[in-house]
Parts: structure tokens; C-alpha cells; sequence
């Protein structure tokens, strides 16, 4: 087998030329992988790639600079939530003189063919995959490429090999049950988020734990899942408030979710907070000019961004992170959608 060695005896990162007589294909075919130009069949990609990672690859010429930019990856541009996250990057990168290049995935959660390779050939600073992430091979492409990658609010667990910040989703849950549950209510609902959302689940536990807590039955008709949209949140609640038993309030796992049980309230001709109380999850701006407003958790997602961003520009100039994995917390906001039963 083709190797390397330094002067001490221990094994070099790989040329070109190694890893293609390693793989058995051409140079050509291995610079192709390593530029990330799309016309690889993806069994040989795989090859070359998993050669990198074992070997290292060597560049042969001096390494081409960054752009000067940080590549903003959402799974969807509707509504508050990614605007805050946008401000907060925004922030940070110009203060290192970065542009920020935004991409949306249409309701995806892992980038399809053909992003990556647009990637590869903006060699941005540094990535930020919002609420979605890479698949194995879309991150080692960007490892090997000296790419870093910082995940926020991702969807599911993302181990210690990705660094990557979050909120206090559990304790959210908790703390929006609780307030309920102080109020006198005991039917007490929650329109979760999609099941793979790592933090749905989070937020949905934390619920749990507060009725358990409180001596207080969790009934399953009272668990609807949605999906953080507007219209999941009108459907689920109208499913909910023509139960023979209606909830006296609804925890809502996002405010978009919220908005929705508000119209369908409205629709039912309730009123809030004297017939049903609502609790959302976010505190995005629009919620304190909701009517009535909205008692909601505050998740910092600014601060969130600006976090994220400050690990991407550490891991982009070398600089080691003191840990890999970030949550912030997340607090109670009380306004005038919830009253005591």
C-alpha cells in the first residue's frame, strides 16, 4: 500500500496521486472529489473520500484562501424565526467583514444533490445549517475540505462530532405546563412539533414532567402532534376543543402553532384567555401584538445565532472550542393569554 512518512517515522496526509493509485482510479477522478465537482460515480466518491478521512490528503499547491463568506442554511424562509437567526449572524459577520449567503431547502432537512457542490465551489468560512443537517458524506466533504460546520437548533441529536447550539427545550415545556397547572387548569393540551424534531420531543417531555409533578394524569387524547405550521395549529386545536371533554388551555410548541389555535378559538366562538388559555413557544415580535398578546416562552434565538457564529469564526481561524455543544436558556414570558381557571 502507498504511504508516506515523515521524518519521525509517522504517516503523511496523502497527494493526489497516492490516493488515486490507493482508490485505483485516475488523478483526475480524485481531484474531481476533492474540488467537488459533481461528475464522480458515487461508489468511487465514497472510496475517495473514506480515504481521506483515513489518510489525509496533502495539497500540492498553496491552499486557496476562504471567501469572505458564511453559508446560512435553512430548511424553510417563512415567517419570524429565521429572521431572528438571520440578525444574529448578520451581526457577527460584520464585524469579521463576512457576507452571509443564504440557502433554503424547501421543507427539506438535509441539503439535496447538487448543494453541496455549489458549497465546495464558494469555499465559504464556515457553514450554519439551521434546524436541518448534513448528511455523512455532505460533512465529510466539507472536513476535508477545511470547511467547519456549526449546527443550530438542530433537528436531532448531534453527538459531539458537530458542534452546535440549541435552547432549553425541556425546561421550556416545564415551565409553560407549570404556568398552566398554577392557574388552576388540569386539562391542559399540547400541539407538539414533528416527531423528529429533537426539540418537539424536548418540549413534550417537559410537559410530561410537569403533570407528573403535579399528581396530574397525562391523557393522551390532550397530545396532538404537529408540525410548528400555522395551519397544523388551527387543525389540531379544532380536533381538541370539539373533544366531549375540551381542554381549558393549550401549550403550543411554537407561536406559529399558537396563531392557529387563536383563529380556531375565534372560529368556535371562544374566547381567550376567558374561555381557553394559550401558551406558545418562541416569543417572536409578533406575539406581544397579538390580541390578546401572547404568554409564550422566550427562546433567544438571536443570541442562539450569534453563539453559532462565534464558534464558526473560532473553528475557522483554528482556534479550539472550550465545548462542542451549547444551550441556552430559555424563560417564561407572561402576557394576556393565559388566566386563571
Amino acid at each position: 500500500m502507498t504511504s508516506t512518512k515523515d521524518s519521525s517515522g509517522a504517516d503523511r496526509p496523502l497527494t493526489i496521486a497516492q490516493l488515486a493509485e490507493l482508490a485505483g482510479v485516475s488523478t483526475a477522478t480524485v481531484s474531481k472529489v476533492v474540488n467537488g465537482r459533481s461528475e464522480v460515480a458515487p461508489e468511487t466518491r465514497t472510496l475517495v473520500e473514506g480515504l481521506i478521512r483515513e489518510h489525509g490528503y496533502r495539497r500540492q499547491k498553496r491552499r486557496v484562501s476562504p471567501a469572505a463568506l458564511v453559508e446560512l442554511v435553512f430548511h424553510a424562509l417563512e415567517g419570524d424565526y429565521p429572521i431572528e437567526i438571520i440578525k444574529g449572524v448578520e451581526q457577527v459577520a460584520r464585524e469579521h467583514h463576512l457576507a452571509v449567503v443564504l440557502s433554503e431547502l424547501q421543507h427539506r432537512h438535509t441539503p439535496g444533490k447538487g448543494w453541496i457542490e455549489g458549497v465546495l465551489s464558494r469555499r465559504p468560512t464556515g457553514v450554519i445549517a439551521v434546524f436541518s443537517g448534513l448528511t455523512d458524506g455532505q460533512r465529510d466533504q466539507l472536513a476535508t475540505r477545511d470547511i467547519p460546520l456549526v449546527l443550530l437548533d438542530p433537528t436531532g441529536d448531534p453527538g459531539h462530532l458537530v458542534p452546535s447550539v440549541g435552547a432549553g427545550n425541556w425546561s421550556g415545556g416545564l415551565s409553560a405546563t407549570r404556568h398552566l397547572l398554577q392557574l388552576g387548569h388540569r386539562r391542559i393540551a399540547i400541539i407538539t412539533g414533528p416527531d423528529y424534531a429533537l426539540s418537539s420531543r424536548a418540549r413534550l417531555d417537559g410537559y410530561r414532567t410537569a403533570l407528573d409533578t403535579a399528581g396530574v394524569p397525562v391523557d393522551p387524547a390532550l397530545i396532538r402532534r404537529g408540525d410548528f405550521l400555522v395551519e397544523g395549529g388551527l387543525a389540531q386545536a379544532k380536533h381538541l376543543l370539539r373533544l366531549p371533554d375540551p381542554p381549558t388551555a393549550i401549550f403550543a410548541c411554537n407561536d406559529g402553532q399558537a396563531v392557529g389555535v387563536y383563529q380556531a378559538a375565534h372560529e368556535l366562538g371562544l374566547r381567550i384567555p376567558d374561555d381557553l388559555s394559550v401558551v406558545g413557544f418562541d416569543d417572536l415580535p409578533p406575539t406581544r401584538w397579538a390580541v390578546p398578546p401572547l404568554t409564550t416562552i422566550r427562546q433567544p434565538l438571536t443570541e442562539m445565532a450569534v453563539t453559532a457564529a462565534n464558534m464558526l469564526v473560532k473553528l475557522a481561524q483554528g482556534e479550539p472550542l472550550p465545548q462542542s455543544r451549547i444551550e441556552l436558556g430559555t424563560e417564561l414570558v407572561v402576557r394576556s393569554s393565559t388566566a386563571p381557571l
